[in-house]
């Protein structure tokens, strides 16, 4: 993720879980485009699920914490590192998207 636009809003966020996601492939749903986004999916070392934003929608960060945390309070995923691209989507499409990766490391 290098050349990061100037227009575009960074969140990070970060919680503890109970699911240990074990090894997987990187998981890619969505597609970049207007009113739409990439989430990905990547294993990563220790107890945490790590959420990264890029967005073109700024100013939005208290309804994207509240998306990505319903997301863990649903998933509890540990050990899970998701990066998210979006070019301003719904916090409806966003947990769809979110859900269908999910389900991708569950199978």
């Amino acid at each position: 993720m290098t050349g990061i636009s100037p227009e575009l809003e960074t969140l990070e966020y970060r919680w503890e879980g109970q699911r240990e996601a074990g090894d997987f492939p990187p998981v890619l749903v969505g597609v970049v485009g207007s009113g739409n986004l990439e989430v990905l999916l990547e294993p990563e070392a220790g107890p945490a699920c790590t959420v990264r934003i890029e967005t073109s929608a700024r100013g939005f960060g208290d309804i994207w914490h509240a998306v990505v945390r319903d997301f863990h309070r649903r998933h509890d995923l540990a050990g899970v590192r998701i990066s998210i691209h979006d070019m301003g989507a719904t916090p409806a499409v966003v947990s769809l998207r979110l859900d269908q990766a999910a389900r991708e490391i569950a199978a």
